[in-house]
């Protein structure tokens, strides 16, 4: 039975990659932080309890923060496969704490990194890691991005993420590890946190619905981005993982679109009408720095993984809005 080990995996990508280990006979360790509040919602369908027999869902109290606790959950647990999927993901929020972004983002990849070098020569095996790299990273370099276009980020996050895709890439070919980026483009779903732009939109249609709320306030709606659906992503990653050489591939559907086709196709599914009546845009929601348009070039994933995006966008924009109307309150 392979052993993986998970962080993040209480966030959108780590619930659906831990359901599709789980599903592929995995014994699935994730790291969740200590909290006094319950963030632990997107794997409760999944959980086990720690007095079952034979269970396969372990759960580890973490920080990317922590070499120490990095270090000996590496070590206790000796896992096949690491997948880094925790960060401080929000591109926005990065402007405003950007030296916790770059430590827990950026650094915090270097901390599994040096824990599995060290692990891997005391057991004497390959521990195959996938870092989760961002098309945030590309920022203003021109559509379509591929894997060896230029990096030109325009945030905190990027940034980070530009330095843990080169630490990872440098572990791979100065220790002979099998490291991998993974350059994921934007992907949703039900599952996505509350404050990012496509979740914002889609629950707050489903509040002004229900008559909890008169408006929805937005920042730029021009921004373009490449929308795919987050259950069919975290395949592309553990196929990554199944290669017989690492490498680093570029995931995304090869379409854009702005925020405001979201904005108008999920209120015209819900069924409000003009959007512009409900929509109100606030200076406060703009970056500092924008990106413009993503597009990824998916050429290589489709050839050397046999993988490519099925869901629409125009589809996802509807699961979401469905999944809002019924369960906002």
């Amino acid at each position: 039975m392979k052993k993986a080990l998970i962080t993040g995996i209480t966030g959108q990508d780590g619930s659906y990659l831990a359901e599709l280990l789980l599903n592929k006979g995995y014994e699935v360790h994730g790291i969740i932080r200590r909290s006094s509040s319950f963030n632990t919602s997107r794997i409760e369908h999944i959980y086990q309890d720690p007095h079952d027999i034979g269970r396969r869902l372990f759960l580890h109290y973490g920080d990317l923060s922590d070499a120490n606790t990095v270090r000996k959950l590496i070590n206790q647990i000796e896992p096949d496969e690491v997948y880094n999927l925790a960060a401080q993901s929000h591109v926005r929020v990065s402007f405003d704490i950007p030296e916790y972004t770059a430590n827990i983002t950026g650094i915090g990849t270097l901390r599994f990194l040096e824990a599995i070098k060290d692990c891997e020569s005391k057991i004497g095996k390959k521990i195959k890691f996938y870092q989760a790299s961002s098309s945030e990273m590309f920022g203003a370099t021109p559509p379509p991005q591929n894997e060896d276009s230029r990096f030109y980020p325009r945030s905190p996050y990027g940034v980070s993420k530009v330095f843990a895709f080169y630490m990872t890439k440098n572990y791979r070919e100065a220790y002979n590890m099998f490291a991998v980026n993974g350059i994921l483009f934007n992907h949703e779903s039900p599952r996505r946190g509350g404050t990012f732009v496509t979740k914002k939109i889609t629950r707050g249609i489903a509040r002004i619905k229900k008559g909890l709320d008169q408006k929805l306030y937005l920042g730029n709606l021009d921004a373009k981005r490449d929308w795919g659906y987050a259950p069919e992503y975290v395949e592309a990653m553990w196929l990554m993982l199944q290669q017989p050489e690492a490498d680093d591939y570029v995931v995304g559907t090869g379409e854009s679109h702005s925020v405001k086709e979201f904005v108008e196709l999920a209120f015209e599914h819900a069924g409000l009408g003009d959007w512009r009546k409900f929509v109100e845009i606030d200076p406060r929601y703009f970056r500092p720095t924008e990106v413009d348009n993503l597009i990824a070039d998916t050429k290589k994933t489709k050839e050397k993984l046999g993988w490519e995006a099925k869901t629409k966008f125009q589809d996802i924009v509807k699961i979401m809005v469905d999944h809002d109307l019924s369960n906002e309150a």
